[in-house]
């Protein structure tokens, strides 16, 4: 996707094909199409990508019902642009002649205008028989999410509805105000009307400098937001630096640190903290490195395997504190990142569960006596958290479990389900290594 077009629906439609039929996440694939797209073009192609992603079944249901033959192989670039269609005329106020008339004109764009005329038939088609036609597809509730997901989370949750119904959901935008600029209370006045009215008589766990903004905006809304006064983090994933109660003049390691959030919270706690900031793919650093020059901080920035660390550490360096951010199925944040509702298999959580055990030892290695290694992951999965961390307790006869203060609640293990308008999906377990 390297030539400039104009037509946002065949960029869409190609975004989608790369998640659909080569595993690659929005994550990246957003960022590559932007060099494509007139930056005011961007927010619709997030809009329809995250949308489709959202939503994929109830609109794979109705192609099936439109379309004779499966569209296979090159033509599955048609089948995308059909999702494209069918997401606008459903779920954006796009006029439907516009919709229809913008996906057909995408088919020779993407050099498949053979396929015009079954392009234009299928959603005029389902204009004329809309009604019919979702009466079929929403005759049985629908989860919007893959087989596997719901009998996994039915087996631990008797609630497991409403993560579905909160997963579904547009995730709220929350932000960090940095304490050594403002006060968060502060912050909040100087954002006025930006702030969530409901934050006001909330009760939730959230840490005292998390900020629930009533809509998301671009970051150029929020005040002195370049200097470094704001970060834009999830509220229960600001819990990591709270947690993890650095101290200035400790040798602190932030491991899988991209894009960077945690690392800059760290140094707001502790900005005389020496922080080691480690991730495994060197792309992921750039904004790690971004973040940190928007906030004017320092950390020691280090591309490496966490599982490894004898390749990119110095066999005497011990650390004080280690967080572990460990790579997980990110279960807890899928109404952040749809796509990952069909990027993840069944069969990822035990590789991801061996993973993080392998990480969990070796960095373990790396640890003070007496020094503490914060466990977290965006995962809601039990053999991610809390089964992997009474796995390393039963192993490990130097580790011992820290109580934590949520203010709510104190308690040595803490899963935290995603809530509309809360914090996403994350678990935390502190530890201590006792000799």
């Amino acid at each position: 996707m390297k030539n400039k077009t104009q037509n946002v629906r065949a960029v869409a439609a190609q975004i989608i094909l790369q998640v659909l039929d080569q595993g690659k996440s929005l994550s990246s694939l957003v960022p590559e199409a932007q060099s494509q797209l007139d930056p005011k073009d961007l927010p619709l192609v997030q809009e329809m990508v995250f949308g489709i992603c959202r939503v994929l079944p109830r609109l794979e249901h109705i192609i099936k019902l439109l379309v004779d033959k499966p569209l296979k192989g090159k033509t599955r670039l048609v089948h995308c642009l059909l999702l494209v269609g069918l997401y606008q005329l459903l779920y954006m106020r796009v006029p439907a002649h516009a919709a229809v008339d913008e996906v057909v004109n995408a088919t020779k764009l993407v050099k498949l205008d053979s396929f015009r005329a079954l392009t234009n038939g299928v959603l005029r088609r389902f204009l004329r028989e809309q009604a019919d036609i979702l009466a079929k597809v929403d005759k049985h509730w629908q989860t919007m999410h893959p087989d596997w997901f719901i009998n996994r989370i039915k087996k631990v949750y008797p609630n497991w509805r409403e993560i579905i119904e909160a997963n579904n959901q547009r995730p709220p935008m929350w932000i960090r105000a940095n304490r050594q600029h403002i006060k968060a209370q502060d912050y909040r006045v100087l954002l006025g009307d930006l702030v969530a009215k409901s934050s006001e008589n909330s009760t939730a766990c959230v840490p005292e400098c998390a900020i629930l903004l009533e809509n998301p905006v671009p970051v150029s809304k929020l005040m002195h937001f370049e200097q470094g006064w704001a970060t834009v983090q999830d509220a229960h994933a600001q819990w990591s630096a709270e947690l993890l109660d650095a101290q200035n003049g400790e040798l602190i390691l932030d491991a899988c640190a991209a894009p960077g959030g945690k690392t800059t919270h760290i140094l707001e706690t502790a900005p005389q903290a020496q922080v080691i900031a480690l991730d495994i793919e060197e792309g992921r650093l750039k904004r790690v490195r971004e973040n940190l020059a928007r906030l004017g901080q320092t950390a020691k920035v280090i591309c490496g395997d966490a599982a490894k660390p004898e390749e990119w550490l110095d066999q005497d360096v011990m650390f004080d504190r280690i967080l572990l951010d460990a790579p997980c199925s990110a279960t807890g944040v899928i109404r952040r990142h749809p796509d990952i509702k069909w990027l993840r298999k069944d069969q990822d959580i035990a590789e991801l569960a061996k993973l993080q055990s392998d990480i969990l030892n070796a960095l373990w290695r790396r640890l003070k006596p007496n020094g503490v290694l914060l466990y977290a992951t965006c995962s809601i999965l039990p053999e991610e958290n809390e089964q992997q961390i009474q796995q390393f307790i039963a192993q490990q006869n130097d580790a011992k479990l820290l109580e934590m203060d949520f203010h709510t609640e104190k308690t040595a293990m803490k899963q935290f389900l995603p809530q509309q308008n809360g914090g996403d999906g994350f678990f935390y377990a502190k530890l201590v290594k006792t000799t």
